[in-house]
């Protein structure tokens, strides 16, 4: 298994990157992570990190362009075209590597995929996939991003795409999806939403209508689709949900000596929480519709959450969820 790594993309810099990448190779006997980025650089930062039996399964593919987090997408993907994302993608076309993982410009990571592997047989937009805590078992909630202007039938293939998605890498047998909306009731929602329930409504999916924000974090539904407008604010407010409930526990705990005895009583509990809540437990959002694998991990990815990105990655790969998606969309479009 040979995964691509965008050494050069994230905010927390190429070191941690490594280190997530040696991570990997370490709990993985089969993996193999081609570093992209500027060859001298990445040479010496690996020999400085890396012992003899590890680099051994690492490699460095030059890459002499990186794209920013604030560059245009398709003003990237059209000027540099030897930057880490285009040439990791180029990779998996030509067979030399089996998916990228990338905690770069979101954008220009899904644009790179789609001009150098292309879409899957019948989807119209590829979209991004994340996977969020709940009270029981994680949701998929797509699209995060990819997509702010979105037509039923994209959202209708979200569902078919992230159903598919549940039950390879999730192991959940049929899917429970919903729909994001104001309200449960069928006749809530806009325009879109309201035409996309009478399609999910229609299709052989495991459709339980719609579901409301409140009942994200629930459980009881396993994929909840939207467009990436309503994901993405969904997503980030979620992220700072979270960190500032953790930053109020700290606050209120330093506040008298009895909250800190506390603290110590129930340490362990609260590390247990912050795991569940971390985006880098995770690993990364998976873009799906594009015909290949890549993995979209959070701009401030430390080494675990690269780790883990590069786990799901391999993941994809083997439970080969495009050939589910491709047989999917041709049931469900019937």
């Amino acid at each position: 298994m040979r995964i691509a790594l965008d050494a050069m993309g994230g905010d927390c810099g190429s070191e941690l990157l490594i280190e997530g990448a040696l991570a990997a190779v370490r709990d993985n006997r089969d993996f193999e992570v081609v570093l992209l980025g500027p060859s001298a650089e990445l040479e010496k930062q690996v020999a400085l990190l890396a012992d003899t039996t590890l680099s051994s399964r690492l490699s460095i593919q030059h890459a002499s362009q990186v794209v920013s987090m604030h560059e245009s997408p398709v003003e990237a993907v059209r000027k540099k075209k030897d930057s880490t994302i285009m040439v990791g993608f180029d990779l998996v076309r030509q067979g030399k590597a089996d998916a990228v993982v990338s905690a770069g410009n979101s954008g220009a990571t899904l644009a790179a995929a789609v001009r150098k592997l292309g879409r899957l047989k019948g989807v119209a937009r590829p979209g991004i996939a994340s996977l969020f805590p709940t009270l029981k078992e994680p949701v998929i909630l797509m699209d995060i991003g990819a997509n702010v202007d979105c037509r039923p039938q994209h959202l209708f293939q979200f569902a078919i795409m992230a159903a598919s998605c549940s039950r390879l890498l999730l192991g959940i047998e049929r899917p429970r999806v919903g729909l994001l909306s104001i309200g449960e009731e069928s006749g809530k929602g806009n325009a879109l939403v309201k035409e996309t329930h009478v399609l999910l409504r229609q299709s052989g999916l495991n459709f339980i209508g719609n579901v409301e924000g409140r009942d994200v974090y629930q459980g009881d539904v396993d994929v909840i689709v939207c467009d990436g407008f309503v994901g993405n604010i969904s997503l980030k407010i979620s992220e700072g949900l979270a960190e500032a409930a953790m930053q109020m526990l700290k606050d209120e705990i330093m506040k008298s000596l009895r909250a800190k005895i506390g603290y110590l009583l129930i340490r362990k509990a609260f590390a247990r929480f912050r795991k569940r809540v971390d985006y880098a437990e995770y690993g990364g959002a998976p873009l799906l519709g594009i015909d290949g694998v890549g993995i979209i991990c959070h701009g401030k990815s430390n080494a675990i959450a690269i780790k883990n990105g590069i786990e799901v990655a391999a993941d994809m790969v083997r439970s080969r969820v495009n050939d589910s998606i491709r047989s999917s969309l041709e049931e469900y479009a019937t």
